[in-house]
């Protein structure tokens, strides 16, 4: 009996391991991909217009939410006794909650963006000045994390009592559950902000690109329609992983094991801040070719010091 419990004991011991691995290393991916990203769109000039304003915003946004509960989740991995005091746990749920909704209105800026580029290409500059993009970048910010206060402050002010387990990251329904008290005002307001913030920004997201696609099938040269498409087709396939994501969270049915539950749920929430650099350096050329310039510059700077360092070469190349 006491062998059998030892190799459980073993075996989920192991289990968390690899979860920790697992975990640390797709969240070491998410800080580097997305820092290289907004460094690479800060540093080349060529860069510098709405569209990849906007990607640096959403690489921002990716590490601050996976932030919000990576690290405290990596420590619980390792601990013997999985704890987090009550103010933690109040600003991590509002760290966690602004994320979500902010990309949902950075997405929806960005494809007005691409609106505007297709469809309206000699308003562009009027219509996308640089105050414009950075008031729609200030108020997609702004709204995600007033959203986030408001959450916050209704489930604080609840009562709780008697158990005190959240089987989950600390996500808002997962502390509602052990409130004591009535909970119909949370469940309205996150309903209006669900639908405000995210099913409003997804339509409008729709509406923009049935205009985009409209004028993009209107260019009489293939090439020209490819071109146009190239333009918008990476941020469409964020949009695409990103709702995807969302749809999977709220409709996928329960697994029967609740561990398993929380490790497909875990998978999406570490996994989706991760690809927004991998699809924007594969398929966007403007991205791929600052990269390569940035790589050319570092290189042309070391080779003085490497000729320095070796009088041979310098010799044999006088």
């Amino acid at each position: 009996m006491n062998g059998k419990n030892d190799t459980a004991v073993a075996e989920y011991v192991l289990l968390e391991m690899a979860l920790f691995v697992l975990c640390l290393t797709i969240y070491c991916l998410t800080l580097l991909g997305n820092s290289l990203l907004a460094g690479l769109i800060g540093l080349d000039s060529r860069l510098h217009n709405p569209m990849y304003f906007f990607l640096s915003n959403l690489s921002l946004i990716d590490i601050s939410g996976t932030s919000s509960f990576m690290p405290l989740m990596l420590i619980n991995f390792l601990a013997a006794q999985k704890t987090i005091s009550f103010p933690s746990l109040a600003l991590q749920m509002y760290l966690t909650l602004a994320p979500g909704a902010t990309e949902c209105l950075l997405l929806a800026a960005m494809a007005y963006d691409r609106f505007v580029a297709i469809c309206q290409p000699l308003r562009y500059l009027q219509l996308m000045s640089g105050r414009m993009w950075m008031w729609m970048a200030a108020l997609s910010w702004g709204t995600g994390f007033a959203n986030s206060l408001l959450q916050s402050i209704l489930v604080w002010r609840l009562p709780f009592c008697g158990h005190n387990v959240i089987n989950h990251f600390c996500a808002i329904l997962a502390v509602l559950k052990p409130a004591r008290g009535d909970i119909s005002l949370n469940a309205l307001t996150i309903m209006v902000a669900t639908a405000v913030l995210t099913l409003t920004p997804l339509l409008l997201i729709c509406h923009s690109y049935i205009f985009i696609l409209a004028a993009i099938l209107s260019v009489p040269s293939a090439a020209g329609r490819h071109k146009a498409f190239s333009t918008c087709s990476a941020h469409l396939t964020v949009v695409v992983v990103f709702y995807r994501t969302i749809s999977f969270m709220n409709l996928k049915p329960k697994a029967k094991d609740p561990d398993v539950d929380k490790l497909i749920t875990l998978f999406y929430e570490v996994v989706t801040p991760s690809l927004n650099p991998i699809i924007y350096g594969l398929r966007n050329s403007e991205v791929k070719a600052a990269f390569a310039v940035l790589l050319r510059r570092d290189f042309t700077r070391r080779m003085p010091h490497f000729y320095c360092c070796n009088p041979a070469l310098s010799v044999s190349n006088g």
